[in-house]
């Protein structure tokens, strides 16, 4: 394996991130700020990035996994976000089929239901049209019989029937590393483990003071504007007048032998619904949607969460008898929701607000992981309009996305095969510092596998070969693992 200089490598970012004066920071790595950072360094604006944990270190890696319109949106009213979450699905099909992967949803309909299944019928042919009538492929319905041959035994009591209709299934981390290959391939300079600490106003700068966690130092950057892409931890920075209701939603993962299903499945719960999601030989349980006030960096899933979307799949499966024993791994991610009035949380909309609270200080939060290159393009819009720059029209929507194509099988929806050479192409270009950047968010290994903590010893040895770790680091990085995902 070749050996990497990593102090070398974080040393040369963090002086470009010193010596350049940029056009616009940006602060945040996840799913948004990754959008901003590609649009405006491909429209020729000097960009930085700076994200104070991992890239894609919350909730990018930790959703539901899916580009999706959101159907029970429709029933919401809320069609302008429908129609533009719909377009964004077809636009990243389009840029990135490797992470946009058509996958029919099926969703059986009861007697006494809040979804009868002729409303659901005129939905989701809504739905098809909203994608231009060309969505990822055609929505049509199902009789009760097609249902029990098609399920694995779903509950036979008062069904009427289904609709099948199409979303996308993505791999969420992946999509923002991809994204920011994509940027630091424009010119945009990435730097993780980077935390903004002040950022004061000088003339029509901004001077941001930012700390490198890894090296210990901290440095100014300059920047003509800032952005706050922070998602949770939007609050925390100084000029951010962003207002959010923050909820948490519970993923587990079962093996697919314990609910094979074909396609995915909608399990209408009272004025929820969740989702079981085929993942390769894996499903995806979820997601649960409660108000949250509890740290940012560790989102618990608790036992109450755990039994919850159990609950709701035994009911929906009866025969099929999921227990704890059967679930494989577990995340909890925040969704960083625009505070507006009252009601459940599943009520607050998934629109995003784009501020600009002091000049050349841009908010942006809220939004859905399907919208992100949207969001992007309409914040570099408004960075240009601030910076008085005629800057080249937004590209994001044709140019291709790039792939991690020097390892074969690297970049798409399932975890790559558990070999070294995948692990020295994250560590040597996709900013991978520890054990967890690579075991939890670059591959996925950890919520895709039974045996991981032994796939994690492995991956061990082979970053400490890359980076040259003694056995003290080698020791820090399996601590760092085990609180990771304890």
């Amino acid at each position: 394996m070749i050996q990497v200089d990593a102090e070398r490598l974080r040393k040369e970012r963090a002086e470009q991130l010193e010596q350049t004066d940029f056009d616009v920071l940006v602060v945040g790595g996840g799913i948004v700020g990754a959008g901003v950072a590609r649009d405006a360094a491909m429209r020729g604006l000097r960009t930085g990035l700076v994200e104070q944990y991992d890239l894609a270190f919350g909730t990018s890696s930790r959703s539901s996994r899916l580009l999706h319109g959101g159907l029970r949106y429709l029933a919401q009213g809320r069609i302008g976000l429908v129609y533009e979450a719909s377009h964004e699905k077809r636009v990243l099909h389009r840029i990135a089929s490797h992470l946009a992967e058509p996958l029919p949803f099926v969703f059986p309909t009861y007697r006494r239901s809040d979804w009868p299944l002729w409303q659901l019928r005129f939905g989701v042919k809504l739905y098809d049209l909203l994608c231009g009538g060309r969505n990822l492929g055609p929505s049509t319905w199902m009789r009760p019989s097609d249902v029990l041959r098609r399920l694995p035994e779903p509950k036979p009591a008062g069904l009427t029937g289904a609709v099948r209709y199409y979303d996308g299934l993505t791999n969420d981390a992946r999509l923002v590393l991809d994204t920011l290959r994509s940027a630091a391939t424009s010119g945009a300079v990435v730097c993780n483990y980077t935390r903004l600490e002040t950022a004061v106003p000088s003339g029509s700068r901004w001077v941001c003071q930012v700390h490198d966690a890894e090296s210990d130092r901290a440095f100014s950057v300059h920047a003509r504007a800032v952005v706050n892409a922070t998602g949770p931890w939007a609050l925390s920075l100084p000029h951010s007048s962003v207002r959010l209701r923050l909820t948490k939603g519970v993923h587990l993962v079962i093996e697919h032998e314990a609910l094979p299903v074909p396609d995915a499945v909608v399990m209408a719960q009272e004025n929820r619904i969740l989702f079981a999601i085929p993942w390769g030989d894996r499903v995806i349980l979820g997601t649960t949607d409660t108000d949250y006030q509890g740290p940012l960096d560790r989102v618990p899933v608790n036992p109450d969460d755990v039994d919850y979307v159990l609950g709701v799949v035994n009911e929906a499966f009866p025969g099929a008898h999921v227990d704890r024993a059967k679930v494989v791994s577990s995340w909890a991610g925040l969704r960083p929701l625009i505070a507006s009035g009252r009601g459940g949380p599943s009520d607050i909309s998934r629109a995003h607000e784009i501020r600009e609270p002091k000049p050349g200080w841009i908010d942006v939060a809220g939004g859905k992981l399907t919208t992100y290159r949207l969001i992007g393009e309409q914040v570099v819009d408004r960075l240009a309009a601030y910076l008085g720059r005629k800057t080249f029209p937004c590209p994001t929507a044709a140019a291709p996305l790039l792939e991690a194509g020097e390892v074969r099988g690297l970049s798409g929806i399932l975890p790559p095969e558990v070999r070294p050479e995948v692990v020295e192409h994250y560590c040597r270009g996709e900013w991978a510092v520890h054990l967890d950047d690579v075991v939890i968010r670059r591959t996925s290994w950890h919520y895709y596998h039974r045996n991981s903590q032994e796939i994690a010893r492995q991956v061990a040895n082979w970053m400490a070969e890359i980076f040259q770790w003694d056995a003290a680091r080698q020791a820090a990085e399996w601590a760092r693992y085990l609180q990771a995902t304890g």
